[in-house]
């Protein structure tokens, strides 16, 4: 369904390095040549903008639409000056999700979505109103799967029980692993499903800290061991996990697409993998 990386776009446009179609269309060239053939989206991302500009690089490609994967995620309303709002909130009514739909495939320039994702979850969240556009969304032809992201154990198990979900798209990374302790990958192989994961090089390079110190040493180590970058040793990281997680890489340079690519190269041993682990959390396991 997924290639074993995904090419996040989030930071595509306004929200980051402000692309011209022409350099997004560099990008998804470079995203190809690697196999990363799924790209994750967001309604909101850009301010309502990023999706269209994925959308003018995408049609003047010529590649076929069976050979890419396309996710897309609703239900965060946030002010922009394209779509302005007084607050900021969630809306999950059957005829929100059809109404974001149907601009994220014009905006994209598809006939249709290979993935659609609850963006958050709401406390008012109703799985049977969630599941009668589904259903629409399915049987028009515009939503080929369903999945959630950030969602709880709890939260997907509801909507599992109406609309089987493909994956649970959640934070992982060396900061961030609180999900292999609190049930969440535990879920999804019990279901069989492979989790996707944002943020996946967590702050480490954002953040001077005490514990990403204790962490940059252990990594550097491995990076002479691996003959790899600390990027790269980042992924392998959380891909070592038995769940199968999926990358979901937020870089908006061809460059950095490349160097991550690699990581798919790398299986740490057992032995390193908790080095990490116990430079993450400040201690040996118990």
């Amino acid at each position: 369904m997924f290639s074993e990386i995904i090419a996040g776009t989030m930071r595509w446009g306004v929200w980051g390095a402000q692309h011209s179609p022409a350099k997004v269309r560099e990008l998804i060239e470079a995203c190809l040549q690697e196999n990363i053939t799924t790209f994750d989206h967001a309604d909101i991302y850009g301010g309502h903008t990023t999706e269209e500009l994925f959308g003018k690089a995408w049609k003047e490609m010529n590649i076929a639409r069976d050979q890419v994967q396309f996710i897309s995620k609703c239900g965060i309303v946030v002010n922009s000056e394209k779509k302005p709002s007084s607050i900021k909130y969630y809306n999950y009514s059957k005829d929100y999700i059809l109404k974001c739909v149907d601009e994220s495939l014009m905006n994209l320039e598809t006939d249709y979505l290979d993935v659609l994702l609850l963006h958050r979850p709401s406390p008012l969240m109703n799985p049977e109103e969630i599941a009668a556009a589904f259903q629409i969304l399915q049987e028009s032809g515009k939503v080929r799967d369903f999945g959630v992201s950030n969602f709880s154990v709890s939260q997907f198990e509801l909507f599992n029980q109406h609309v089987p979900l493909i994956t649970n798209q959640i934070e992982v990374s060396v900061n961030e692993i609180s999900s292999f302790n609190n049930g969440t990958l535990d879920q999804l192989m019990i279901n069989k499903l492979r989790p996707t994961a944002w943020s996946v090089l967590g702050n480490y390079f954002t953040i001077r800290s005490e514990k990403n110190e204790r962490i940059r040493k252990v990594i550097k180590t491995l990076g002479e061991k691996y003959n790899a970058a600390e990027n790269q040793i980042l992924i392998a990281f959380i891909r070592r996990h038995p769940s199968g997680i999926i990358p979901v890489i937020g870089t908006s340079r061809a460059e950095s697409i490349l160097e991550l690519s690699q990581s798919l190269q790398i299986c740490l041993d057992v032995e390193d993998w908790f080095r990490i682990l116990e430079a993450a959390t400040g201690t040996e396991v118990a």
